[in-house]
């Protein structure tokens, strides 16, 4: 590998070549992660939409989003019909200077039906779950945590069914002190959200060191797989 192709490989915005018929050719470290929350073929169709009427290169500053990635803008480039190449300028949306999350070993599961139990009570809501069930043990100050977590569950309770969803963030990653950590994310979900609660919700995350992501009808809760 050549010293200009470790940059693109290192880079941290993700880069695709494509082949005209939209088949991936190469792609960085970066652009890895990306697929794994978005479909090749959208940024492909992005790439071909933005390019350059004519052979060249083309800067277009827009907002795209998929998943935990933002980006505020693209280049689209190609020299012929055969490739086309596209660079996506990344918004890093986890606070990499975060310190590593603290706490004792605990079961998340349970941590979340203790929280919807006392949500529950007196309440005429529907809580339903979609829980992926190979999640070990993992490493949360529970105080803490359950404190989040409770605020998340009151930020919509003028709603009559809120959902809780807990998944893999397959192909994306956090480090701390040089060491990788898996994530995976709890999401709960309704037709609305009160947003006179966001500022608590940062605030809460911030004090558990985990990443949020906060939308009208969701809140994503982003936790470091530590498991030691």
């Amino acid at each position: 590998m050549t010293f200009d192709q470790q940059w693109i490989e290192y880079d941290f915005n993700p880069f695709i070549l494509f082949s005209s018929q939209g088949k991936i050719l190469s792609l960085n470290t970066e652009a890895q992660y990306l697929l794994g929350a978005a479909e090749a073929s959208h940024i492909y169709k992005i790439a071909t939409t933005y390019a350059s009427s004519s052979f060249g290169f083309k800067t277009t500053f827009l907002d795209l989003e998929f998943g935990r990635f933002k980006f505020f803008g693209i280049t689209v480039g190609y020299e012929n019909e055969e490739q086309i190449g596209v660079r996506l300028y990344q918004l890093p949306t986890f606070n990499l200077s975060k310190q590593k999350p603290e706490g004792k070993l605990v079961n998340i599961y349970t941590l979340i039906d203790l929280c919807i139990s006392s949500n529950s009570i007196g309440s005429t809501i529907n809580y339903t779950k979609e829980l992926d069930p190979a999640l070990p043990e993992i490493r949360l100050h529970t105080e803490l945590f359950i404190k989040l977590l409770n605020k998340v569950y009151q930020s919509f309770n003028e709603n009559s069914t809120i959902l809780t969803h807990l998944f893999f963030r397959v192909g994306e990653h956090v480090k701390f002190e040089g060491e990788k950590h898996s994530l995976f994310a709890i999401e709960v979900s309704a037709a609305q959200m009160s947003r006179k609660y966001v500022s608590e919700l940062t605030y809460l995350a911030e004090e558990n060191h985990l990443f949020v992501d906060i939308k009208e009808s969701k809140v994503t809760i982003n936790i470091p797989m530590i498991v030691k």
